[in-house]
């Protein structure tokens, strides 16, 4: 039996290869059959001591019960130990009951991947009230690496003068991609007025006048958000806005309403497969996951 091997269904397959190729160790592909009802069927066709399993977790309603369903059966093929590569992490953003009568969806997903997984590696998880990740999934080793490299390296010919978030929640990871790309900061004040429409304020907005400047998010998936800074930015004269995203869950209409707003290159990882796919993260979970193969 292979002692350390990446696995993935189908979908996943080319972001999965890529880690298994900076690993250098082997890919499976797992095979998902579906009955007509919705229900699904992953066979596992290869197993080894540690499986790292590839499963980034946008759309996940179907995708956690087929990676639920996976991890059973690789244990049955002996696997003793199970990783879950998981970029973008679903139900992460409902970290607490916002209005009586919701679930924390957290603690809910996090109990199921917990209880299956041995390990779990993330990257810029939508918690901004959760402190020890580990505590989510039940105690299990947990890490939630940051993108700031690999958006830099995408996003540094551009050459931004202000690194702008558009909330606070941003602002410990705008510090670090400005940090490293030796610019200044901004940070815009966010006032939800709805599901779809926020205000955004800056008290020294005026610096970005005439200013090359680089919006980043960690997850974009109404747009509603960097739209409104885009607006604000470009009424006080920002020079360009280049946007950086993490976690890419738009669709064409709503980078068409980007582009309308002001957007200049609109760069995301590959934490999720999207057109804007230009910053891939094999490097920086093959640095993570390397202990898994040297042990």
């Amino acid at each position: 039996m292979t002692r350390v091997g990446v696995q993935a269904f189908a979908d996943q397959a080319r972001a999965a290869r890529r880690l298994a190729s900076a690993l250098a160790v082997p890919f499976d592909e797992v095979e998902l059959h579906s009955f007509p009802d919705g229900e699904v069927l992953p066979r596992a066709l290869a197993a080894a001591e540690t499986i790292l399993c590839y499963a980034s977790l946008d759309h996940p309603n179907t995708r956690l019960i087929a990676l639920l369903l996976a991890a059973d059966a690789w244990r049955r093929l002996g696997a003793t130990r199970l990783v879950l590569v998981a970029p973008y992490l679903c139900y992460m953003r409902q970290d607490r009951v916002f209005r009586e009568g919701e679930p924390l969806s957290r603690d809910v997903i996090g109990g199921l991947l917990g209880a299956a997984f041995d390990r779990v590696v993330t990257v810029e998880a939508h918690m901004h009230r959760t402190h020890n990740l580990s505590a989510v999934f039940g105690g299990i080793d947990a890490e939630d690496l940051s993108a700031s490299g690999p958006l830099v390296t995408a996003l540094a010919p551009s050459e931004p003068t202000i690194v702008v978030g558009p909330d606070a929640e941003s602002e410990p990871w705008v510090a670090r991609i400005a940090e490293q790309l030796g610019a200044e900061t901004l940070v815009f004040r966010k006032h939800r007025l709805g599901d779809a429409t926020v205000s955004l304020e800056a008290a020294d907005l005026g610096r970005v006048r005439d200013q090359r400047v680089l919006l980043v998010d960690d997850i974009c998936a109404s747009g509603s958000t960097l739209i409104a800074a885009l607006r604000r930015l470009r009424e006080v004269g920002a020079r360009s806005i280049d946007v950086g995203i993490v976690h890419a869950l738009f669709d064409g209409a709503v980078t068409r309403r980007l582009r309308a707003a002001g957007a200049g290159r609109i760069v995301s990882t590959d934490s999720v497969r999207h057109p804007s796919n230009a910053a891939p993260l094999a490097p920086l979970l093959a640095s993570a996951l390397r202990d898994e193969v040297d042990a």
